[in-house]
C-alpha cells in the first residue's frame, strides 16, 4: 500500500488500484479513535437504487492491526464484523474488493479504466458515521495519465494520488469516482453552475459539442424549472462509459454514473439536424434529463413540514 503524509481525518481510505490485471482494489482503513469492539459493515444499498446489492460477496482478505499487532475479528452478519480491539489507539482495517462489474452501482478496474461506488470499497465504521471521512486515491502511472474525476473536489498529494476529504459517511457513499487510460472531456455552464462530462470509451467521431451543447439546454431548462436560489451544488459532473451495448444511470448528489452504447453518442459526420433526430440519441438525452431531474426530486425534494 503507498503512503502519503500522515492520517489526517478520524476515519480515512487509502485505496490502492494499482492492481490492474487482478482487478482488485487494495483498502486501507484508519481509525483513528475507534471504539472498543469496532464493528464495521459493507452497505448492501447504495443511494438511488432501491434493491439489496450486496457489496460484500466482493470483499476478501479482511485483517486488522492495532499498536502493530494483529486483531481478531469476528463476522456477524454477511456484511459486518466486530474487531477485538480497544478504544485508545489508531486502528487499522486491510482488506481488498474484487471490481469487475460494468453497473453503475458497484465497482470495475483494470488496465483502462477505474469506477467505484464508495458503498462497494469503504466499509462503515458504526458508531462513527456522522465523523468526518477522507478518502486517497493512488493510480497505477497509466490510468494515473489523466485526473480522477469526482463530484468532490480532490487535493493532489503526490504523483499519482488525490486526496478527498467528506462531511460524513453519507457523503462519501454518495460520490462515485472514475479514472482512465484515455477519456474525453468536456465543461459548460448552466444558470451559472459549473458542469463537466467525462466519457469512457467514446468513438473518435464522437460529436462532443453537440452533446455539450444539448445538455447545456436541458440543464439550464431544468434550473430554471425549479428555481432553486441559491444553487443546490457549486458543480456537476456527468461520468458516462460507452459500451458496445448498454443502457442506465445512477443519481448521485452532485453527480450521476450514465452507461450508454456507443452508437448512442451524436457523430461529426452527421448533420446537426440528423443527430437531433436520432432515436438512439434522444434516448440517451432522455436518460440524460432524467438522472439530473433527480438532483432534486429524490436526492432533496422533502414534504413540507
Amino acid at each position: 500500500m503507498p503512503h502519503s503524509k500522515p492520517f489526517s481525518s478520524s476515519v480515512l481510505y487509502r485505496v490502492d488500484a494499482s492492481q490492474t490485471r487482478a482487478h482488485i482494489y487494495r483498502v486501507q482503513l484508519r481509525i483513528e479513535k475507534p471504539q472498543g469492539q469496532q464493528q464495521v459493515q459493507l452497505p448492501a444499498w447504495i443511494p438511488g437504487s432501491y434493491l439489496l446489492r450486496e457489496f460484500a460477496k466482493h470483499l476478501q482478505n479482511l485483517r486488522a492491526e492495532q499498536n502493530g499487532q494483529a486483531v481478531a475479528l469476528q463476522q456477524l452478519d454477511k456484511a459486518t464484523w466486530q474487531l477485538s480491539n480497544v478504544s485508545a489507539a489508531p486502528l487499522d482495517v486491510y482488506y481488498e474488493v474484487y471490481a469487475f462489474d460494468t453497473s453503475v452501482r458497484t465497482a470495475w478496474l483494470d488496465s483502462q479504466r477505474g469506477f467505484f461506488n464508495p458503498t462497494s470499497l469503504c466499509l462503515q465504521v458504526l458508531g462513527l458515521s456522522q465523523e468526518a471521512h477522507s478518502l486517497e486515491l493512488f493510480l497505477d502511472a497509466n490510468l494515473a495519465k489523466n485526473d480522477v474525476y469526482a463530484a468532490q473536489a480532490a487535493i493532489k498529494i503526490q504523483a499519482n494520488a488525490w486526496r478527498y476529504t467528506f462531511a460524513d459517511y453519507d457523503a462519501l457513499a454518495d460520490t462515485p469516482f472514475v479514472f482512465a487510460q484515455d477519456l474525453w472531456r468536456g465543461e459548460f455552464t448552466a444558470a451559472g453552475i459549473a458542469h463537466e462530462f467525462v466519457i469512457v470509451g467514446a468513438p473518435p467521431n464522437f460529436d462532443g459539442q453537440k452533446l455539450l451543447q444539448d445538455v447545456q439546454r436541458i440543464c439550464a431548462a431544468q434550473q430554471g424549472f425549479w428555481g432553486e436560489q441559491p444553487a443546490i451544488f457549486e458543480r456537476y459532473v456527468f461520468m458516462l462509459h460507452a459500451t458496445e451495448d448498454g443502457y442506465g444511470g445512477l443519481e448521485h448528489m452532485a453527480s450521476t454514473a450514465l452507461i450508454c452504447a456507443r452508437q448512442d453518442l451524436p457523430r461529426t459526420h452527421e448533420g446537426a439536424e440528423q443527430s437531433s433526430r436520432s432515436k438512439n440519441y434522444q434516448t440517451l438525452l432522455g436518460l440524460i434529463s432524467h438522472e439530473y431531474f433527480h438532483s432534486w426530486n429524490v436526492k432533496r425534494l422533502r414534504p413540507a413540514p
